[in-house]
């Protein structure tokens, strides 16, 4: 609760520390621009059009439906994987015979192109939702078991012994000494793997699913429609940046604050 109380103090100040990220997406934005004026509209719409057909989306039901499904397919995928990938690192983490025995698996499952996935869930599941959040698992589980892996071969034995010697009860060594340090290499692997979540969901919309953002993008790119087909890629990147920079980057920097 301390922690919440002051990532929710330190908050103000993450964000008035962010002006260098900010002058990076205004440059962006402008070369956007430049390279609208210069292939013209038809190519790459311009930022403003983009952005007003963004909010002209966000008047459309079909769209919030659409973006609803998407953020329902991601969520559910993500959180199979954060929690299978979180316990079986951890396990593989603390006993090397499992370690040894699910290395293999996870490199398998590293290796394997998400379009693979894609097709063979399509072959597996048919069209539909099924296919979407199964190839998201597959793909982010992977990131979660190593992040958890790391954080627990990484513990040092010295703080073991010190805490031993001083006869910490194992709660206390659990929360003040193993949590905090499995904990900042599992929250930036959860980061990982919600962004890998966020793109493999829109990828499998588009070739396995006929509702969701992705298929929105399908059906603008069939029609030529650029300007809905930007719009949507703008609020693809839109959404992440705001999930992983205001939400989860104050909480990732707490995290990793003991480092310091």
């Amino acid at each position: 609760m301390d922690a919440l109380k002051k990532i929710i103090r330190d908050f103000p100040a993450f964000l008035w520390g962010g002006w260098g990220a900010l002058a990076a997406i205004f440059l962006f934005i402008a070369l956007w621009d430049l390279g609208s004026q210069l292939y013209g509209d038809m190519i790459l719409p311009s930022p403003l059009h983009s952005f007003q057909t963004v909010v002209t989306l966000f008047h459309n039901d079909e769209f919030l439906a659409n973006l609803s499904l998407t953020i329902e397919r991601v969520a559910v995928g993500f959180a199979v994987s954060l929690v299978i990938g979180t316990l079986l690192g951890l396990l593989a983490g603390f006993f090397v015979t499992a370690s040894i025995t699910s290395r293999p698996i996870i490199t398998i499952l590293m290796g394997m192109p998400p379009i693979a996935w894609i097709v063979l869930a399509m072959i597996w599941f048919g069209m539909g939702n099924m296919t979407v959040e199964f190839t998201v698992i597959v793909a982010s589980l992977p990131i979660v078991f190593i992040g958890a892996l790391q954080g627990t071969r990484t513990l040092e034995d010295k703080f073991d012994e010190m805490a031993d010697t001083f006869k910490v009860p194992r709660m206390m060594k659990f929360t003040d000494i193993y949590l905090p340090h499995i904990f900042s290499y599992i929250f930036p692997a959860w980061v990982s793997a919600l962004g890998m979540a966020w793109k493999i969901v829109v990828m499998a919309e588009l070739l396995a699913a006929s509702d969701g953002i992705g298929a929105a993008l399908a059906m603008a790119r069939s029609q030529l429609d650029t300007d809905t087909a930007m719009a949507l890629v703008v609020i693809m990147i839109g959404s992440l940046m705001i999930v992983e920079y205001i939400f989860l980057e104050p909480i990732k920097r707490e995290v990793e604050k003991w480092r310091d």
